[in-house]
């Protein structure tokens, strides 16, 4: 009943830009806190960002920081991630995922409940 559904991912140069965005429905999504993670090919899948339910609070895995931006618009039941300055090493499938918790931000995968099918990132050099 929950669904996320991320788009914007594709083929695009280093240096070039993309936003990812990410539609929830089946929630109340201005209840939930948001995450973005990405799994490149044969690795672990590994936190990218994460925005509290009212975006007052954000953070990112060390990899990516000054370079992507979580967003999110309450009103579309959005989220967004911004991503400037792309590397090949950024490639991945990158997921979206949301949790109903009143808590800050998480890093940590296990704490989602909801994620969604994932949209392919290629970095080409």
């Amino acid at each position: 009943q929950v669904q996320l559904v991320e788009s914007g991912g594709g083929l695009v140069q280093a240096g070039g830009s993309l936003r990812l965005s990410c539609i929830v429905s089946g929630v109340a999504f201005s209840s939930c806190r948001m995450g973005w993670f990405r799994q490149a090919a044969g690795k672990e899948r590994e936190f990218v960002a994460a925005i509290s339910r009212g975006g007052g609070t954000t953070t990112y895995a060390d990899s990516v920081k000054g370079r992507f931006t979580i967003s999110r618009d309450n009103g579309k039941n959005t989220s967004y991630l911004q991503m400037n300055s792309l590397k090949p090493e950024d490639t991945a499938v990158y997921y979206c995922a949301a949790d109903r918790a009143f808590l800050r931000a998480s890093r940590q995968e296990y704490e989602y409940d909801y994620w969604g099918q994932g949209t392919q990132v290629t970095v080409s050099s």
